[in-house]
């Protein structure tokens, strides 16, 4: 069974934070399945993941850097949703700072973690999700830029196929974004 969770914005400014929070969670809805994701961000550095079941918190992942966006969606077709959170930060495998994409699934009520990516093929510059599958806009070290497909597998993100490759940035961001 679930525990129930309460953001720590909650704990220190009492009931009204709490209403926020709530008042989020709804508006954020991901359809009218029970399970949702949402993101409550504290600062510039520190966000959480929130899962709620049927409105209520249920969950939470602690995200200690910079975030700078969140979709949901089913990737999996488990019907079910996951949450793909884009993030700013080095990794052990790659020091340079730059934005991650972080993929995060419910199970048994409680949030994990399915890929923490360190790097895809090319800088990611944006990402979306589009009927199940995961778009990244990437930028090459020559300047060029790729909108690629991506799937789920067993671990990770999986190659489907190029939109485009090695054009313009203004050529990715028109498929990027058709």
């Amino acid at each position: 069974m679930p525990s129930t969770c309460r953001s720590p914005l909650a704990a220190t400014t009492g009931g009204f934070a709490w209403l926020i929070l709530t008042a989020m969670l709804l508006l954020t809805a991901t359809s009218t399945r029970a399970q949702q994701f949402s993101l409550q961000t504290t600062s510039d550095t520190l966000s959480f993941l929130i899962l709620s079941d049927k409105g209520r918190p249920v969950d939470q992942w602690k995200l200690p850097f910079p975030v700078y966006q969140l979709q949901v969606g089913d990737i999996d077709g488990d019907g079910k949703p996951e949450a793909l959170v884009g993030v700013v930060k080095t990794t052990r495998y790659d020091p340079v700072e730059a934005k991650r994409l972080f993929i995060f699934k419910c199970h048994h009520g409680r949030i994990r973690a399915l890929w923490m990516g360190s790097r895809l093929g090319g800088r990611l510059i944006d990402f979306r999700l589009k009927e199940g599958k995961v778009l990244t806009l990437q930028a090459a070290d020559n300047g060029r830029h790729a909108v690629v497909e991506h799937h789920l597998r067993d671990f990770g993100l999986g190659f489907t196929r190029f939109i485009v490759a090695n054009v313009t940035r203004e050529e990715a961001l028109a498929a990027f974004n058709k």
